[in-house]
């Protein structure tokens, strides 16, 4: 009975022993399994070490501020460093979710047997560094099986990470980590959608809405869901206070109060220099001109001298990461310095809609009226219409997928007739309505556009860059990308070479028409002056402050197209030029880049500095990649661009001295709301039946030009609503007040334009000999 019993025992202890011991050497064996990737893949030491994060590339401004990012899908990541997380926003985590942080090694194994016997009622078990692993390597559990083979896994790489990393490395991952929504991937992205802030400028209660957001970013999103987002972020600044993290006299203040977000909505198509962002984007990422890619061989040559002169054109395949990969605008978190200045460009984007948006296209409607094809100029026939409509369709992205799906034209057509549900645009705010594509086509046509470019005339750092009204429904840049007939414009570059060869300012020419050969033909420019003008002696700077065609005229036919052409190259112009007569019209297309570059040549003593947009590129860790620098030439003579200015400045003149009508084309900034009292050359610039209105203005820190029209040249103003004074004029006034309001940018009405040593030019023709010489009615000139 006793040996029985004793045999009994022993069987029952080892029953028992091995009941007890087979549950931990089974889950010791699973975690040696799991650990060696039996359950799936694991990651190795390098990646623990250097875990692949999609981090966005950040646009700065010259002034420190975020103009946007570049990012991959809904990846709209930033990096920050730990030292910029607020201390509060890391005791809200701490005393939230891991109150023993720093004392366990991955697991905390009290919370995980709270867990377990409680079910999770009394909180969760994991831990910062659980929910980081989490985070970092493991897409969301289908099934109960997923979910316990991935809570293993997160166990061992929790304490692999830690192993691996610090505390407040571990901190400042889980914080890059958290995707908060609405493309906020990371609490330094977050804090600039919900609060309009960076990290380090949390407020304790702000810092706490993020920190209820980790558990669940949608369910408690305060965008989405206010009062769960509310009521959670108590539970946080509760927490603080039970841990004594968070006094009791700010706790009760800060929990009645509520949670008053500044979102801004993060995209592509939103946000400050959404054009700009884009033409950057497309300027780094281009590839090596390949010859078989160009149907014209000029641009194919244009390109590849672009690519071996401009370090930034195709910069980010030009240029390779340590590993020998090239770089990835969209995931390898660069930081690119631009030359933008963060308050010009919303000066600039301001000016651009109140005078479009607040005058000038509701005066288009009014005289338009309600008839969708009175916005085309009414020379065109229905059948020139239907001509256009046809290419637009055709262009269209509809159209496109429906060519390749084998769709037919006929069938297309009809589709384009029928009306479907669409958000079109509207200066008051996106519009829902039904209407057919083909009446889109017809609304967007009746919009009109502009682009503007400011830039600082002694380095070439380009300061506003507004590419068009609106990026999300015009993407097309009216800067860099659209060209335009420059109008009188172009005139400023006819009258340098009379200067050059020592024609005065004040020196006096017939206002007679002058005829040219053309063709087998007689062609005579058509005069602008006021009949009491006509036949009189007129001066230079009077001729260019009135854009007389007259004046115009003698100076091609005395110095000849090509060398006009010429010297408006060495300024800065790139686009072609007809070296014919009919020039003075400004009849060449030009890019607003250009134009704004070459008049700054002016006011940089005759100097051209190329446009500059990127200061530096850094990598994700700051470390200087590239740095850009201004590249100039001489174009013209110093006492050449000062004489010009001093021309230029007519056109703003209120008093001329001279003729009929003495006012220049752009006296109107010096009286009504805009009354500038300092030095201002500039010129205004209009083109054949109102379709282009141009306007650059000179000052002697900045330079700026605007361009309006609409998409079509055919579609434009009957009258003198769409001339460069009513068009474009209005956006450079409202631009220049708000930069002469604001004293820190260091740009006043006082300045003025640098007077070459020892010039003696007389400047006041009023002042000149009665007798000074005319030029007299040479044969060559006026036969």
């Amino acid at each position: 009975m006793m040996t029985l019993t004793i045999k009994n025992r022993k069987k029952f202890n080892l029953v028992f022993w091995g009941i007890f011991i087979t549950p931990f050497l089974s889950l010791t064996i699973i975690f040696i399994l799991a650990a060696n990737g039996a359950l799936g893949y694991m990651p190795d030491f390098e990646a623990l070490e250097n875990p692949q994060i999609d981090l966005a590339t950040q646009i700065i401004s010259e002034d420190g501020k975020i103009l946007g990012n570049f990012y991959f899908q809904n990846q709209n990541r930033t990096y920050i460093e730990y030292e910029r997380l607020p201390g509060h926003l890391v005791d809200a985590l701490i005393a939230t979710e891991d109150l023993r942080f720093y004392r366990h090694s991955g697991i905390d194994l009290k919370g995980t047997l709270r867990a377990f016997l409680f079910f999770g009622k009394r909180g969760g078990g994991s831990t910062i560094t659980q929910q980081l692993a989490k985070l970092l390597f493991h897409d969301q559990p289908k099934t109960l099986f997923e979910r316990i083979r991935q809570k293993i896994k997160e166990y061992i790489i929790a304490v692999r990470l830690e192993k691996s990393y610090t505390k407040e490395e571990l901190i400042t991952m889980y914080f890059n980590q958290i995707d908060f929504l609405h493309n906020a991937v990371g609490v330094n992205s977050a804090a600039n959608v919900y609060f309009n802030c960076s990290p380090d400028s949390l407020q304790i209660d702000q810092g706490a809405v993020f920190v209820g957001m980790a558990k669940n970013p949608s369910l408690y999103n305060p965008k989405l869901f206010y009062e769960r987002s509310l009521k959670r972020r108590n539970v946080v600044l509760n927490q603080m206070h039970k841990y004594g993290l968070l006094g009791a006299e700010m706790h009760d203040s800060l929990v009645n109060l509520p949670i008053t977000l500044d979102f801004q909505r993060i995209s592509h198509n939103y946000g400050p220099a959404t054009y700009f962002r884009e033409y950057l984007r497309r300027l780094m990422i281009k590839e090596e001109p390949r010859r078989r890619d160009y149907s014209d061989y000029s641009e194919y040559q244009k390109d590849s001298s672009r690519w071996i002169s401009d370090p930034l054109y195709g910069w980010c395949n030009k240029n390779r990461k340590p590993n020998g990969e090239t770089y990835d605008l969209l995931t390898d978190g660069l930081k690119i310095h631009t030359t933008i200045n963060y308050s010009m460009q919303l000066y600039a984007e301001q000016a651009v809609e109140k005078h479009l948006g607040g005058y000038l296209q509701p005066a288009f409607d009014a005289e338009k009226g309600e008839n969708k094809y009175a916005i085309f100029s009414g020379d065109l026939t229905r059948k020139d219409i239907d001509v256009i409509l046809h290419r637009a369709i055709l262009n269209s992205d509809r159209c496109k997928i429906l060519r390749k799906q084998g769709v037919s034209m006929d069938s297309i057509y009809k589709v384009f007739s029928v009306p479907v549900p669409m958000t079109v645009f509207s200066w008051k705010g996106d519009i829902d309505t039904i209407m057919s594509p083909l009446d889109s086509i017809l609304y967007f046509k009746r919009f009109l556009h502009s682009g503007f470019m400011a830039m600082d005339p002694l380095t070439g750092y380009v300061k506003a860059y507004v590419g068009g009204i609106n990026f999300k429904y015009f993407k097309y840049d009216h800067v860099t990308q659209g060209k335009r007939q420059a109008g009188s414009t172009f005139k400023p570059f006819l009258y340098i070479l009379a200067i050059q060869e020592g024609y005065s300012p004040c020196y006096k020419v017939p206002n007679v028409a002058v005829k040219f050969d053309v063709k087998d033909s007689v062609w005579i420019p058509r005069s602008l002056s006021d009949p009491h003008d006509l036949g009189q002696e007129r001066t230079l700077r009077w001729g260019l402050a009135r854009s007389e065609n007259n004046i115009s005229a003698w100076l091609v036919k005395r110095f000849k197209p090509q060398p006009i052409a010429d010297i408006a190259y060495k300024m800065g112009i790139k686009s072609y030029i007809d070296p014919v007569p009919p020039m003075i019209y400004g009849t060449s297309d030009m890019w607003v880049e250009e134009m704004v570059a070459s008049y700054a040549t002016f006011a940089n003593e005759g100097i051209y500095s190329e446009p500059v947009y990127v200061t530096r590129i850094e990598d994700k860790n700051g470390n200087i990649l590239a740095e850009f620098h201004p590249e100039h030439s001489e174009a013209i003579s110093e006492n050449t661009a000062y004489m010009m200015l001093k021309l230029m400045q007519g056109v703003t003149s209120l008093n001329l001295g001279e003729g009929y009508r003495r006012a220049g084309t752009a006296a109107a900034l010096r009286y009504g709301e805009y009354e500038f009292k300092g030095e201002i050359a500039a010129k205004t610039g209009t083109t054949q039946n109102y379709s282009d209105g141009w306007f650059i203005g000179i000052t002697p820190k900045l330079v700026a030009g605007a361009w309006v029209g609409c998409e079509d040249r055919s579609v434009h103003f009957n009258g003198s609503k769409g001339a460069g004074t009513s068009s474009a004029l209005p956006i450079w006034g409202y631009f220049m007040m708000q930069v002469y309001d604001n004293s820190s940018l260091g740009i006043a009405q006082d300045d003025t334009f640098s007077a070459p040593e020892n010039s003696n030019i007389i400047l006041d023709c009023e002042m000149q000999d009665e007798n000074y010489p005319v030029y007299g009615f040479d044969e060559e000139i006026y036969d």
